[in-house]
């Protein structure tokens, strides 16, 4: 089973929650990790989901934390390129780490229908 994170800010959690709902199918079939109040929109959308801290308060090291540790199979961290964030640093630590461990990366609902499709598709033939 494929373990993914899925992180989103304020202003895209719509955005995530439209892509949970496009890829129900597929991502029941996962195991879902996600920062605070992003996994409780994930969890109100119908799938089951293990929510760390909100971003700001240490969820997106949590995830880093995963990360570095090789326990996902992915994140999908849906970006707001024009906000402001107090925890940028924390972002950009978690944009490090997937590139430092190889850590596929999704920040926007097009690339990670993409990734999806593949982990999808890769799942299938096991």
């Amino acid at each position: 089973m494929k373990t993914i994170a899925l992180i989103a800010h304020d202003a895209r959690k719509d955005d995530m929650v439209s892509f949970v709902k496009d890829n129900f199918g597929i991502l029941k079939k996962m195991r879902l990790v996600a920062t605070g109040t992003t996994g409780r929109r994930i969890k109100d959308a119908g799938l089951e989901v293990e929510c760390k801290l909100s971003g700001p308060l240490g969820g997106d090291a949590q995830i880093a934390a995963m990360a570095a540790e090789g326990k996902l199979d992915g994140i999908f961290f849906f970006r707001d390129p024009l906000g402001k964030h107090p925890h940028e640093p924390d972002v950009q630590m978690l944009l490090r780490i997937c590139d430092v461990h190889n850590v596929p990366l999704a920040t926007n609902h097009a690339t990670a229908s993409y990734l999806l499709l593949g982990m999808d598709e890769e799942m299938t033939r096991i």
